[in-house]
């Protein structure tokens, strides 16, 4: 028994990997990171939809707000799929360019909303 324990499989040496499903805590820091960052810009970007440039809002902000909403669902659910343990651990690069797209949805819509560059 003691020869499977070191065993690498292929790699060269000891398999160290976590088991699918566990992250080490250099993963956590940046999905906190990450996951903080996008919430916060995305609160700034549905509260601006509301509030700029003047009340009422905009017919055409709270459409913009509404299509990032739900690019954020879809996230929302690859994100809690993946948390279950549903989806491969190659999907956490999708999930990572989704919600840089989110980001980059969020700036836009903020220039927009506050009428940047006019």
């Amino acid at each position: 028994m003691e020869g499977f324990a070191a065993r690498g499989y292929g790699t060269g040496g000891a398999d160290n990997r976590p088991l699918f499903g566990e992250t080490s805590a250099r993963d956590r820091i940046i999905n906190l990171v990450v996951g903080g960052l996008t919430s916060l810009l995305l609160v700034v970007t549905l509260t601006s939809a509301f509030v700029f440039p003047q009340l009422p809002p905009k017919p055409v902000n709270i459409f913009f707000a509404f299509c990032i909403s739900l690019c954020c669902i879809s996230a929302g659910i690859l994100i809690y799929w993946y948390r279950q343990g549903d989806l491969e651990p190659k999907f956490r690069n999708l999930i990572y360019y989704i919600l840089f797209s989110i980001v980059m949805l969020c700036i836009c819509a903020n220039l927009y909303f506050h009428e940047v560059g006019k």
